[in-house]
């Protein structure tokens, strides 16, 4: 539900005159939730403005003149172009500097979702845009009580998965040799289901090489046996079937066999302390209570694997933020791929997932940190991984 003293309170602290909420035929997601519109299948063009202080104004076509009749404020309906125009000026009047989903050069996708002649008629009335990606985490990317409890139900549900797999993988082993890859993901897929859990893409089982692919996927095409001898990454995700349920994302690694070999070993331990690495710096900043960004997060980690030598093999991002998506709207633990300035925020989830990509294997360890109201960080989904699993057959 649209909160707007919340919003409000938002922008006089941002110090933005207001906020310029616009979509067309579901461009803008963003705006769409914001506001409680996702749900509806609009075909035209409508702006919501919402000012630091004061009554918010809507703009809406005559041919759905009642899309924005949820929400507070006094209403304008336009139907000739011209008359949007006019109507985006009159919604603006005495504003400086707005807000938008927008990001200066597209530095950060995820935030820009408003298209340039958008903009570009916005900034013709004198409006400075900037962004709202802040906004958009507030309002978008944090919990409440009832998602953090779920979260932690997924969570306690994914770290279970692995015990589910690595015993399949064992019993499959000593009874037929060997098993493959999508074997495990359909053993996962039926945990999850078991569980009352769902996800949008059965989980990553990469063998060997394919443990080197970030985002492999298992097919029966491309299925690999898995025999002992072998290495094995798995990346599942999952959350509670229910609405406004948010996700939990783990990775671990596995070997079949008593004793892992010192090449996997030696790989495992850089990525673990580049992973040890990020949650100290989440940690102590909030300790101090100091501004943390996610890019900052994102060379605390990259830093330990650049120095280490195996930077070239760090090909993604650390983290990404985690919601009703596995890919959320908040902050993204990233400075590689995106200039992610946005900051953590309390009731705020993100992962944290190194990786080290040769051509041989990959390694990757895969964790999720919730900042909770006080600012207390917690690592979700089980103990951190310290070593690769190894699985006797």
């Amino acid at each position: 539900m649209f909160d707007l003293q919340a919003v409000q309170a938002a922008l006089r602290a941002a110090k933005f005159d207001g906020w310029l909420l616009y979509d067309f035929r579901g461009i803008n997601v963003l705006a769409q939730r914001i506001v409680g519109l996702a749900e509806k299948k609009l075909s035209r063009r409508w702006f919501y403005y919402v000012p630091a202080n004061g009554e918010p104004k809507k703009l809406a076509h005559a041919i759905e003149p009642a899309s924005l009749d949820g929400l507070p404020g006094t209403k304008t309906v336009y139907r000739r172009w011209q008359e949007l125009e006019a109507g985006v000026q009159q919604l603006l009047a005495g504003a400086k500097t707005v807000a938008m989903e927008y990001s200066p050069r597209n530095g950060n996708p995820y935030v820009s979702r408003v298209d340039g002649g958008t903009l570009e008629l916005v900034r013709s009335f004198g409006v400075e845009v900037v962004s709202s990606g802040d906004l958009i985490q507030q309002f978008e990317a944090t919990w409440d009580a009832d998602q953090e409890a779920m979260h932690l139900a997924a969570a306690k549900i994914t770290d279970a998965a692995y015990g589910v797999a690595y015993q399949f993988i064992a019993d499959e082993i000593r009874a037929k040799g060997q098993t493959s890859e999508v074997a495990v993901q359909q053993r996962i897929m039926q945990h999850f289901h078991d569980n009352g859990c769902t996800t949008y893409s059965p989980p990553i089982v990469g063998r060997g090489p394919h443990s080197g692919d970030p985002h492999y996927e298992p097919n029966p095409a491309a299925d690999t046996p898995i025999r002992k001898g072998d290495f094995v990454l798995i990346d599942l995700w999952a959350k509670l079937d229910k609405p406004r349920a948010v996700y939990s994302d783990l990775t671990r690694t596995v070997f079949v066999g008593p004793t892992v070999p010192e090449q996997y070993t030696k790989i495992f331990n850089i990525v673990a302390a580049a992973r040890d690495a990020a949650i100290a710096r989440v940690k102590d900043a909030f300790a101090k209570g100091e501004e943390l960004v996610g890019s900052m997060v994102d060379n605390a980690c990259r830093d330990v694997i650049e120095k280490a030598g195996y930077g070239e093999f760090y090909t993604h991002r650390t983290g990404h933020n985690i919601g009703q998506e596995v890919h959320g709207n908040g902050a993204h633990i990233d400075g590689l791929e995106t200039k992610e300035d946005r900051r953590i925020m309390r009731r705020t989830c993100f992962s944290i997932e190194p990786g080290i990509y040769l051509p041989e294997f990959g390694v990757r360890s895969e964790i999720d940190v919730y900042i909770d109201a006080n600012g207390g960080v917690h690592v979700t989904g089980g103990d951190l991984q310290t070593a690769v699993h190894t699985i006797t057959v």
